[in-house]
């Protein structure tokens, strides 16, 4: 197998550059469409690590078109029907071809929806304190890594690059999107993760949380758009090894995170803000095995 060509950041100089995110360079095609690349940054705690994941862009592409096609039917999404390469000059064309969507320029909602069925991470922590998960109540008894009874939507605002999420109430969204809209978000958004969860365990695997991300069309109508269920948005467990009250494997970025964790300057525990630690390899390797791991489980035949 061919080694995959690793790419931190994009420089297009055929189309206008819009922005860059933590993973994904933005570009202009016209007014109407843009050019998403996936690039092979990885962050955490809301910091861009200064190595790259090799192949990771390539496949948070095909797996965000994967749960695109399959939650088709739930809501529009923001894809075109025209290919990424087609838009750009043609030296760009290889680099862009695997790791990009053309897509429809939206209107972004300016919060994510979250979307958690299992009780893990952060709201583990705060369900020990207060019994709650972003201030809604739940049953006592629950353990690290508990079903949860049913899956719960836990809006955050959507943090500018270098900032951090913060969780906020239903009402709290409300009062930035409006009602109407809100309800929408978290009617949708509980739709598709439902289906994603009925999916993915067929495939042997348990999505414990993700969060989407919307936006509105010309005619002000809802649609999926950025990523969608990618080891970056979402928490993945193998299902033969969970177990309620044990923190389960993971296909996904809390590999990252957990060493992150462990990391000591000077004597000191990382502050989790820039500039983060520099990765070794073998954390970079296993990160790259653990999100190629649940591509091929989900994929397989």
């Amino acid at each position: 197998m061919s080694t995959p060509q690793v790419l931190h950041t994009s420089q297009l100089k055929s189309l206008p550059l819009l922005a860059r995110g933590k993973v994904r360079d933005n570009y202009a095609v016209g007014e109407h469409q843009i050019l998403m690349v996936a690039s092979d940054r990885i962050s955490a705690f809301d910091v861009i690590m200064n190595e790259p994941i090799p192949g990771k862009g390539e496949l948070l592409t095909r797996m965000a078109l994967f749960w695109f096609d399959k939650l088709s039917g739930v809501i529009a999404n923001h894809l075109t029907q025209s290919a990424p390469e087609s838009v750009v000059s043609a030296e760009e064309k290889d680099l862009v071809k695997s790791r990009s969507m053309l897509v429809k320029r939206l209107r972004p909602l300016p919060i994510e929806a979250v979307v958690r069925g299992y009780l893990a991470g952060s709201a583990w922590q705060e369900y020990q304190h207060a019994q709650t998960v972003c201030g809604l109540p739940l049953p006592k008894g629950l353990v690290n890594a508990s079903a949860l009874p049913e899956p719960i939507f836990t809006p955050a605002t959507k943090a500018e690059m270098g900032e951090h999420d913060e969780n906020i109430s239903f009402e709290e969204m409300a009062q930035k999107v409006g009602f109407e809209l809100a309800n929408q978000v978290r009617t949708v958004s509980l739709e598709l993760y439902s289906k994603a969860r009925d999916i993915a365990l067929q495939k042997g695997i348990i999505i414990a949380d993700t969060k989407f991300e919307f936006g509105l069309d010309e005619n002000d109508q809802l649609v999926l758009m950025d990523e969608v269920l990618t080891p970056d948005s979402s928490r993945y467990w193998p299902q033969s090894s969970y177990e309620p009250g044990q923190n389960p494997p993971s296909f996904d970025k809390q590999f990252l995170r957990d060493w992150l964790e462990s990391v000591r300057i000077n004597g000191k525990p990382w502050n989790k803000e820039a500039p983060a630690p520099s990765l070794p390899q073998e954390v970079i390797d296993q990160t790259a095995q653990k999100y190629n791991e649940v591509w091929l489980r989900l994929s397989a035949a």
